[in-house]
């Protein structure tokens, strides 16, 4: 056993961890889907679940106007607007699928907009995309409506209609406020427009607002990204995604464009981490887990301090567990004890919709095993805590029997301090959630008996 440590995060342990993992928004992770789960089971699966219990919903905008270089994400660039208004025909097909395979309007409870860049959707685009939402689900009275902005893309008046239309989240992709970080992965947008957009977004009402910055950018020094961290904190949003930066120019096509001479070297990049948690927290941030900050008195650091976390595919929420309809070109759903991945090119998406087909192109059932995982992985990741007593009332196990190797294997993270193995329990201690990706790994079975994690960004 091991005592709960004070010794603060330091570079070595930062080091120690720099391994690639999954961020397990899901368990089993999306590269585990298998072709062989397409849309019948997923029909399935939506039919099964009915109106009874609030949804969450995902809408997946892919077009963006202009290619960030460090972008992983599914995307397709043009400038060529008028694509929009076939893909909203598509998803309104997809819809009708959905709500006639549940049996009517289910409860919604979270829905949120991502891309791409939703904001490539013109205003009139925007608002038919929410009648058609609006009318197939019921959204439910204090639900969460959020949307990813592009600074570029939006201005004062555009996020007066966004609210009109009842989001009351926004999250801006800043990534780094430095101009030649900015140049180097092509996304200019300067410090003062984003500086406006959140005065502009304050007066409006809206409850909550979210900054997206990226560390191990090229150009990056440790002290350009102090900078950037000292300016996210003067404009104060309610909470803040820092992600690191993975560069597989071998998997995503536009990190090519990317001079690799030019990202910082590993120690930089530690420095920056640790420079920056450091700096967030003296400015009075609450450190969520997973490169995630919120205010003292934001509902998601209210969560956290109440054991209430959740996770999913969009990261750490307040929702309570539920299931997720992932709409759009290449979303993720998931509904009961399946996930749904959709086509994940516009052709074969928009193809199976014009034959009123549902679009799923992969996903996976399930087993008890996944489903047993899933739920330490889950309790590890959002309350940094695993009652033996739950879990094992749940899925009728002795908890220290069946994970008798993963305990071994848990021993050396005790040892650092990261986690305290209690006679009925294992603690993640306040150092240890700096590390809660190493300690969920351990749970991991399929990737424990996968010698190659290339597939994954490294988890500093």
């Amino acid at each position: 056993m091991s005592a709960v440590t004070d010794r603060p995060i330091d570079a070595d342990l930062l080091r120690r961890h720099d391994v690639a993992g999954p961020r397990y928004t899901s368990y089993p992770t999306a590269d585990r889907f298998v072709e062989a789960h397409q849309g019948g089971q997923h029909l399935q699966a939506l039919r099964q679940r009915g109106t009874a219990q609030p949804l969450s919903v995902y809408v997946h905008i892919p077009f963006c106007e202009q290619l960030c270089y460090y972008c992983a994400c599914n995307k397709i660039i043009t400038k060529h607007h008028e694509r929009a208004q076939p893909y909203l025909d598509a998803l309104a097909i997809e819809m009708d699928l959905v709500a006639e395979a549940i049996g009517g309007q289910a409860p919604v409870s979270q829905l949120h907009l991502g891309g791409g860049s939703p904001t490539f959707l013109s205003d009139a685009e925007l608002t038919t995309l929410m009648a058609a939402l609006r009318q197939r689900f019921k959204l439910l009275p204090g639900a969460e409506l959020s949307v990813e902005v592009d600074p570029r893309t939006v201005d004062a008046a555009r996020l007066a209609h966004l609210r009109s239309l009842g989001f009351n989240r926004l999250s801006f992709g800043v990534q780094d406020f430095d101009p030649g970080v900015q140049k180097a992965v092509h996304r200019v947008q300067p410090f003062e427009q984003v500086a406006a957009l959140m005065r502009d977004a304050r007066e409006l009402g809206y409850q909550s607002t979210n900054v997206d910055l990226i560390y191990g950018l090229p150009l990056q020094t440790p002290a350009s990204f102090a900078q950037t961290i000292a300016q996210v904190a003067e404009l104060r949003p309610d909470r803040i995604a820092m992600y690191a930066y993975a560069h597989l120019p071998q998997r995503f096509k536009p990190q090519r464009r990317i001079v690799a001479e030019l990202l910082p070297p590993a120690g930089d990049k530690l420095a920056m981490l640790s420079g920056a948690i450091s700096a967030l927290l003296g400015e009075g941030y609450t450190y969520i887990g997973m490169d995630h900050f919120a205010l003292p008195d934001d509902p998601l650091a209210v969560a956290k301090r109440q054991g209430l976390l959740h996770r999913g595919f969009q990261g750490y929420s307040t929702q309570p567990d539920c299931d997720l309809v992932g709409l759009g070109v290449s979303s993720i759903s998931r509904v009961g004890a399946t996930y749904a991945q959709n086509a994940k090119t516009l052709e074969e998406y928009e193809d199976a919709l014009r034959q009123r087909q549902l679009p799923v192109q992969r996903g996976l059932a399930l087993t008890r095993d996944d489903l047993l995982r899933r739920a330490v992985i889950m309790a590890l990741m959002c309350q940094g805590r695993v009652e033996f007593e739950s879990i094992a009332a749940s899925y009728l196990v002795d908890v220290p029997t069946y994970f008798a190797p993963e305990f071994e294997r848990l021993q050396p993270l005790a040892d650092q301090g990261l986690l305290v193995m209690e006679p009925g329990a294992i603690q993640v201690t306040p150092l240890g959630w700096y590390f809660v990706r190493a300690v969920a790994l351990v749970f991991d079975r399929y990737l424990q008996a996968d010698a190659s994690r290339e597939r994954f960004s490294k988890i500093i």
